[in-house]
């Protein structure tokens, strides 16, 4: 949705259904911890790695800098699932 709104899609997006789920969190989570070539990182070496990607500015930047508590709280709900 972050993106979306960058991208000027957020009517687009409106017509599905908001997914708000523990799925949702473990899609995330899995995001937020694998790098582009399958690597493993934590939350913020992830978060870094896509902002060093991407131009400051770009909407893929500003969507990640604007989602990142978003993120960071699904990460952190699945590792308190995990133990």
């Amino acid at each position: 949705m972050y993106e979306a709104e960058q991208r000027g899609l957020s009517g687009e997006l409106a017509v599905y259904e908001r997914e708000d789920s523990p799925v949702l969190d473990a899609l995330i989570y899995a995001d937020m911890t694998t790098g582009p070539a399958g690597q493993s990182f934590d939350f913020d070496r992830r978060i870094d790695e896509i902002l060093e990607r991407y131009e400051s500015g770009s909407e893929v930047h500003n969507a990640i800098s604007k989602a990142r508590p978003y993120l960071g709280a699904a990460v952190q709900r699945v590792q308190a699932r995990l133990g």
